[in-house]
């Protein structure tokens, strides 16, 4: 029996190993797709160049992190190359009443929660690198990280690629604009889908069907 979330708004979930292009995709995502929201995480670690607070993440002390958590105020959170993060609940499940798209940028970790916890509304997709070597080639050529962390996160891609099978859709990203292009396509086709146009096209169906 098909099931889902037939009146709120999609939970999509973009997932990938670091360094696949995540971010740079669902910002683009985001960008040229009305209706979608992105959900901005809290974090403990430090702000990269060029981030900032309220646009990239929120940024808060572990301390304040962790009273965050024991509210229970994290629809999901995970710990990731040893810094904490978190997708703040109230926020995602207004949006979402309000048939508003929200995406999350998170791991598989992060997805699976998710999943247990609003599994009618979500809609989960996983970025690939088209090879190992062009990920490593990605997370050089950054250079904000050490050698140090760039293998600890070749290593932590290699856990990430084992759960790849749990997600609804795969996108390789071997070409921006063509990854791109299959993110779109990915949102129009979940919108079409026919529980969705049921829910939202009843009166025209019961018209139709006079």
């Amino acid at each position: 029996m098909e099931s889902g979330n037939r009146k709120g708004g999609i939970l999509w979930i973009v997932s990938a190993p670091s360094g696949a292009g995540k971010t740079s995709l669902s910002r683009a995502l985001v960008e040229t797709t009305p209706g979608i929201y992105t959900s901005i995480s809290y974090t403990t670690r430090q702000p990269r160049p060029g981030e900032s607070e309220g646009s990239d993440y929120h940024f808060v002390s572990p301390e304040t992190f962790a009273d965050m958590s024991r509210r229970g105020e994290f629809l999901e959170s995970a710990q990731v190359h040893g810094n904490r993060y978190g997708t703040g609940e109230s926020w995602v499940r207004n949006h979402l009443a309000e048939g508003k798209d929200c995406l999350l940028e998170i791991d598989w970790q992060g997805a699976d929660l998710v999943r247990q916890r609003l599994p009618e509304a979500t809609v989960s997709i996983f970025i690939l690198p088209p090879s190992r070597a062009v990920l490593e080639e990605r997370l050089r050529g950054r250079g904000q990280d050490s050698e140090e962390v760039i293998a600890r996160r070749l290593a932590a891609a290699r856990e990430e690629l084992l759960h790849y099978e749990e997600f609804d859709y795969l996108v390789v990203n071997a070409d921006f604009t063509t990854a791109l292009r299959d993110l779109q396509s990915i949102v129009r086709a979940e919108h079409l889908r026919r529980f969705r146009q049921q829910n939202a096209e009843q009166a025209r169906l019961k018209a139709l069907m006079a």
